[in-house]
This record gives C-alpha cells, structure tokens and sequence, in this order.
C-alpha cells in the first residue's frame, strides 16, 4: 500500500481518479478476535496512506467503534503516546470526523441482517458508508422505491443519504445458493430512486435462465460463466467523494497552468 500511495499521481493521470484499495479482503479487521496490537497496525497504514481510498468491510460492523476505543486506549498506554501521530488521527476519528479515505461497509445478505446492521451501521462514524450484499439470499428494502428515503436510522440523528454506494451480487463455490434476479432488480431501482450508486458484481455460481415471471430457472455454470449482466447491462457505479472531486480540481488547475 505504501507503494501505491507514493504513485498516487501517475494513477490518477491514467485513471482520472484515486485508487481505491479492499483492505483485509480475507480477514475481519473489527472481529473481537483480532489482537490489538495487529489492529493497531493496520489503522497506522490507513493513517500513513491518505491518498489512497481504503475499503473496509466488516460483518461486525457494530464492533467497529468498541474496537477502535479499544485501540486508542492500547495507544494511551505507550510511552510514546504524546509523541505518536496515530494517536488524534485515531482519537479525530473517535469524535465523529472519520478519515475521508476510508470507506466503511457492513456485509447484508437478506432483511433480517440489514434491518439489525443498517442502524449500526449509521451510527459509526464515516465519510463513505456501503453496503455489501454478497451473497444476497432475500429481497431486502434499504430504500423506499417511491421516495427513494432511506428505510433505517441510526436511532440519533443522521443525513438522508447516509449509504452511499450498494454492491449486489450472488454467491459463489462449494454449495452456492441461487439469487433469484428480482431481489437484484428491486435494489437497483432502490438505489436509482435514491440517486445512491449501484454495483451488479456477479451472478455466482448460478445462471439464470428465466427470471421474467415469479419463478426463475437457473443452471450452475460457474461464476465467470454467468457473468454480470442484470438485464443485459453492466452496473459498475461508484461513489464520488468530496477527495475525488478535489483531486479533479486540482487536476483541472494544473493542466491550465501549463
């Protein structure tokens, strides 16, 4: 990650954005069985990366703020705490202004799950706050298809719009169960009716034969055969945040000032 973060500028003049980065993709950052010193770690890397957009998924998404007091009271401990800069980084954090280039995500795989974890979700302190729902095994409502108004608070108060990017897609490997494609279908047009981007990641193992009626048939293909097509279009929407459209300006200036 240092690496990348260095090359920031050559990425985003190829790219024309930042680089975002899944952070911990095989592991649980907030799982209570992650030592604290390792945690610690991590967070330090987050501080020490801040051009690059760190995605962080947790399917233990209401440890997230116990683990990080946890953290900041392991680093009160050390007797270099005064001197440490991970120190108000993570106590800024801790107060409520969460780094802008972490992007926080609870895994939601039906109703039961987000109507639990939504309103954690909420109340942790984020810039960028997602959803993934993979493998997604039930219809869920996140939003209202009519108002677009998001369906979940976090019990205090809260901004309207505080998901702001749904991933979907359906599970994949040994014993893979089907998604039936008007779950999909309902969280697309949830997400278009609150203006929130929408990411189709995959079908999973199974593909779809027929899913115009209440009932859909599917084969078991594979994942890269069934590809990530919902109705016959890739949805591949991401969030723009506050640091893309800065960097963009900056961008813009420096190509006028040649």
């Amino acid at each position: 990650m240092f690496r990348w973060n260095a090359a920031h500028a050559a990425f985003a003049a190829v790219h024309g954005r930042r680089q975002r980065v899944f952070c911990a993709s095989l592991a649980d950052v907030f799982d209570t069985a992650v030592p604290i010193e390792w945690l610690i770690d991590v967070l330090d890397v987050w501080r020490q990366t801040p051009h690059l957009d760190k995605l962080v998924l947790t399917k233990r998404i209401g440890n997230a703020t116990k683990r990080l007091g946890e953290a900041f009271n392991t680093l009160m401990l050390r007797d270099d705490c005064a001197e440490n800069p991970l120190v108000p980084w993570l106590a800024t954090w801790i107060a409520g202004n969460a780094p802008a280039d972490i992007w926080l995500g609870a895994t939601i795989v039906n109703q039961a799950e987000a109507d639990r974890d939504i309103p954690k979700l909420l109340r942790t302190p984020a810039k960028t706050r997602f959803l993934s729902m993979e493998p997604l095994l039930g219809h869920v409502d996140v939003f209202s298809s009519a108002t677009g108004e998001l369906l979940h608070t976090s019990g205090n108060d809260y901004e309207p719009g505080a998901l702001d990017w749904i991933i979907v897609g359906g599970e994949s490997g040994a014993g893979a169960r089907s998604m039936h494609p008007a779950w999909a279908r309902s969280l697309r047009d949830q997400c278009a009716s609150a203006g929130v981007p929408f990411l189709f990641k995959q079908w999973g193992h199974w593909q779809v034969v027929d899913g115009s009626t209440g009932k859909a048939a599917f084969h078991a293909v594979g994942k890269k055969a069934s590809g990530r097509l919902l109705d016959g279009v890739v949805h591949d929407a991401f969030p723009v945040t506050s640091l893309d459209v800065g960097a963009a300006c900056g961008r813009a200036l420096a190509r006028g000032a040649k």
